[in-house]
C-alpha cells in the first residue's frame, strides 16, 4: 500500500518551471493548456533579470540554485523556460541531475520550423545577445538552417520592458522598429521569437510588420516535448480537471499577478527568494 501511495504522490508532484523573469509564463501557458491536470510550480528570477546581459558563469550559478530549490519542493521534472538559460546551462543541469532521475526539458529558438516555412529562404531570429553568442545556438543553426539564411538580431532592452509590464509604449515600439527593420531589410518573411519573453510582444510586432512576417515561438512544441518525456517515464498525472498553478518571484511578484490575470490562469502567487553564494554571482 505504501508503495502505491508513493507512486500516486509522484504522479501528482508538480512540474518545476523557471525563467529569468515573467517570460517563461508563455511556456507555462502552453503547458497548462496541453496538460491542465499537471500541477505547476513556476519561479521567475526577476530580482536578477535579465539573464541575457549576464556572463555565463552567473547564469549557470543562478540556474543551479533555482533548480535545487525546485527539487527541494518535490518537482518531478524541470522545464528551463528561458532560451538564454537553456543555451548556457542545460548540459550543466542534466549532468548535475543525472543521478537523481529528473527529466530536464529546455527551450531552443525554433530554427528548424522557420527553415521549413520560409518562402524567401531568409528568416530572422530575435533573441538575447547571450543566446545568439552561445555555442548551442550556433550548433542549432548549423544543424537545421539548411539553405535558409538566418538574420540574427539581439533584442536589447526588450526583456527589461516586459518585466515592467511594458509591451507597447513608444520606447518599446522604437526598439522593435529598429530590430524589425534590420530583419525585413534583409528580405526575411519569417521571424523566430528566440526569447520566451517575446511572445508577449506578438501584437506590437504584428502592428509594425503586418503580414510581412510569420511569427514562430517554441511554447507549444515545448509542451508537447514535456508530454512525451513524462509519458515515457510513466509520470503523467492521472487526475482530471485543472491542477494548482503556483507562481513565485525572487523579486516583486506584482508582474506575475498581473500576467496570470491577463492570461486567465488561476494561480497562487508569492515571493520566494532563492539565494546563492556571494562569490558565485553579484546582483
Amino acid at each position: 500500500m505504501a508503495s502505491n501511495v508513493s507512486v500516486q504522490a509522484r504522479l501528482r508532484a508538480p512540474i518545476g518551471i523557471f525563467d529569468s523573469g515573467v517570460g517563461g509564463m508563455s511556456v507555462l501557458r502552453a503547458i497548462h493548456t496541453l496538460l491542465p491536470q499537471e500541477a505547476l510550480l513556476y519561479v521567475a528570477d526577476s530580482r536578477y533579470a535579465p539573464y541575457g546581459e549576464r556572463d555565463d558563469a552567473y547564469i549557470v550559478a543562478r540556474c543551479l540554485a533555482i533548480s535545487e530549490w525546485l527539487l527541494d519542493q518535490g518537482v518531478k521534472a524541470l522545464v528551463v523556460a528561458c532560451n538564454t538559460a537553456t543555451a548556457q546551462t542545460i548540459q550543466h543541469l542534466r549532468t548535475h541531475l543525472a543521478a537523481r532521475n529528473i527529466a530536464v526539458v529546455g527551450v531552443e529558438p525554433a530554427v528548424k520550423p522557420a527553415a521549413l516555412v520560409s518562402k524567401t529562404r531568409i528568416a530572422g531570429v530575435l533573441a538575447t545577445a547571450s543566446t545568439l553568442r552561445s555555442a548551442r545556438f550556433q550548433a542549432l543553426l548549423a544543424r537545421h538552417s539548411g539553405d535558409c539564411r538566418f538574420v540574427c538580431v539581439a533584442g536589447n532592452g526588450l526583456v527589461d520592458a516586459i518585466e515592467q509590464g511594458d509591451t507597447g509604449s513608444p520606447h518599446v515600439r522604437a526598439l522593435l522598429e529598429d530590430y524589425l527593420e534590420q530583419i525585413l531589410a534583409a528580405g526575411a518573411d519569417t521571424l523566430v521569437l528566440g526569447c520566451t519573453h517575446y511572445p508577449f510582444l506578438d501584437q506590437a510586432i504584428r502592428r509594425l510588420a503586418g503580414e510581412r512576417l510569420t511569427l514562430i515561438d517554441s511554447g507549444a512544441a515545448i509542451a508537447r516535448q514535456l508530454q512525451r518525456v513524462l509519458g515515457a517515464q510513466a509520470l503523467l498525472a492521472d487526475t482530471a480537471g485543472r491542477a494548482q498553478v503556483h507562481l513565485c518571484s525572487t523579486g516583486d511578484p506584482t508582474a506575475l499577478h498581473r500576467l496570470a490575470a491577463t492570461l486567465g490562469i488561476d494561480a497562487q502567487v508569492d515571493s520566494q527568494p532563492v539565494e546563492i553564494e556571494a562569490d558565485k554571482a553579484q546582483s
